[in-house]
């Protein structure tokens, strides 16, 4: 009923002011036959300056003195719904018709806010998550936007390991554990975040499952882990276990979870693990893993950990070691020592 589903009905109420001078709200102003005359954010380090060719405003009023505006769109992000209301309330007691975004102010989650904008003759629409469309294709669809983290920038204080693998089941939560123990053996206090359901082990600080969050929300919620574990515990180190693989076949959905988390994790330094001749996974291969990694991230893979269950004789560690000039250990069977050497040597180059 509130769904906005054209460009024209944004353009049946211009002119807008826009809340929220960021990229949702560049995008808006940009669309077709849209007219924006005014900008409004509360970030006082924008108020003053240009914003598609409008000086921001840090007040409804000042707008509307300086606009003919008959509406009001709420571009803010995820977690900043009690300013939406505010200027929502603000905008529709002034008789401007409002458009929401569903990231910042829901109208289904605000049904007086509705009731408000019809006691006001004023129109008050949402921009939708156009889930009814994915049901169309697909069948089935969330009843929400699964969307729910907000964005954080956060610089970790301790370097970043990540642990990432050529395919699923090939040793990245033993290799992300065996990495923490050989940390404390060196008198280091590491942090372990695993990112699977199943990453219960000592010596892992906590764990989550990625796979249920929104792709949008995964590097979010890194970021989040790491900030939370350096409060809690000031580590000298920190690793991050990965899912799945960026290039691993047969399975692409979770290749874009491993993308996600790496993204959060911004690693210093990365061990890729790999399992070959794996039973039921179909790894392209460690070669091209780390041309993914590499390529996704500013970063640099220093060492392999081998799943060696399913090897053949000759696929021993000097093999490995041979063919991808990289130290490789069998960290099941010997620890993680010699990974964690290649770590350290190269956080202080």
């Amino acid at each position: 009923m509130y769904s906005v589903n054209s460009v024209k009905e944004f353009q049946d109420l211009n002119p807008f002011i826009v809340v929220g001078c960021g990229g949702g709200g560049e995008k808006f102003s940009n669309l077709e036959g849209v007219e924006a005359v005014g900008f409004i954010d509360d970030d006082e380090r924008k108020q003053g300056k240009q914003f598609c060719g409008c000086i921001i405003s840090d007040s409804l009023e000042k707008c509307l003195m300086d606009t003919d505006a008959k509406s009001l769109v709420i571009m803010l992000p995820i977690g900043a719904e009690g300013t939406a209301l505010k200027y929502a309330v603000q905008a529709i007691d002034a008789g401007l018709n409002v458009i929401t975004s569903f990231r910042s102010l829901s109208i289904e989650d605000n049904p007086s806010l509705a009731k408000f904008a019809e006691s006001k003759n004023v129109v008050i629409k949402e921009i939708s998550p156009r889930l009814d469309v994915v049901e169309t294709f697909a069948g089935v669809a969330p009843e929400k936007s699964c969307e729910i983290l907000p964005k954080i920038s956060y610089t970790p204080k301790a370097p970043v390991i990540f642990v990432g693998g050529t395919s699923q089941e090939c040793g990245k939560r033993t290799t992300s554990k065996k990495l923490g123990i050989a940390a404390m053996e060196r008198g280091l206090t590491p942090a372990i975040i695993s990112t699977d359901e199943m990453g219960l082990e000592e010596p892992t600080d906590f764990n989550f499952r990625a796979g249920s969050l929104s792709a949008m929300d995964v590097p979010a919620a890194i970021l989040s882990a790491i900030k939370y574990v350096e409060e809690q515990k000031n580590p000298d180190i920190i690793f991050i276990e990965g899912q799945s693989s960026l290039t691993e076949k047969g399975n692409p959905h979770p290749r874009g979870l491993s993308a996600a988390i790496l993204i959060g994790a911004a690693p210093d330094a990365v061990i890729v693990g790999h399992r070959p001749n794996h039973p039921y996974r179909e790894p392209r291969g460690i070669e091209e893993e780390i041309k993914a990694i590499e390529s996704l991230e500013p970063t640099k893979v220093v060492g392999l950990s081998i799943n060696l269950k399913n090897a053949e004789l000759d696929m021993d560690i000097e093999f490995f070691e041979s063919k991808f000039d990289l130290p490789v250990e069998d960290v099941y069977n010997n620890g993680a020592s010699k990974l964690l050497d290649a770590i350290l040597d190269y956080l202080e180059e």
